[in-house]
């Protein structure tokens, strides 16, 4: 009788992690930010983000929502940031430009870049995906960038690599 018990609990703790593990996510782990009106964003660690077309009105001020929130070193305003990026366009729907196509990710001082990063990446941590939603105000303005037209909202996931 003892052995029937110890088997069923073993079987029951063994059913209980299965649960917990298909629970954390696999595969093409999504992020579920549409409740906010933001794209949905992949969460798969490791891999390049998958960004759902937006629809809608674009939003007036910054939005921010960690999609993977890391757990090393935390993004300050004078950090020089090693990351993987994937942007798309608003109005597009498009994307337009990723350091994951190249395999190399990209390394600069977050005080060198569009206010947007500089306002909505502070907090982030090494090995965490944030997503930004700018508008083109804190992104590149009504003048546009070489394929970012004129008062454009820019839609970035952004994959936190490294922190100096």
């Amino acid at each position: 009788m003892k052995s029937k018990v110890r088997n069923l609990a073993i079987a029951a703790i063994f059913a209980v992690a299965i649960t917990s593990l298909s629970a954390c996510g696999g595969k093409d782990k999504v992020t579920d930010t549409a409740s906010n009106g933001l794209p949905a964003v992949t969460a798969n660690a490791g891999e390049a983000p998958t960004i759902t077309a937006p629809t809608g009105t674009a939003p007036t001020t910054l939005q921010t929502e960690d999609i993977i929130v890391g757990t090393g070193t935390e993004v300050v305003a004078t950090s020089i940031l090693t990351v993987h990026y994937t942007l798309m366009t608003w109005s597009e729907g498009k994307i337009i430009e990723s350091s994951w196509t190249s395999g190399q990710p990209a390394r600069f001082p977050l005080s060198g870049v569009i206010a947007g990063w500089q306002q909505g990446l502070p907090g982030a941590k090494v090995g965490g995906r944030r997503l930004l939603v700018i508008p083109a105000d804190l992104g590149y303005g009504p003048n546009g960038s070489g394929p970012i037209g004129p008062n454009e909202t820019l839609i970035f996931a952004v994959d936190i690599v490294g922190v100096e």
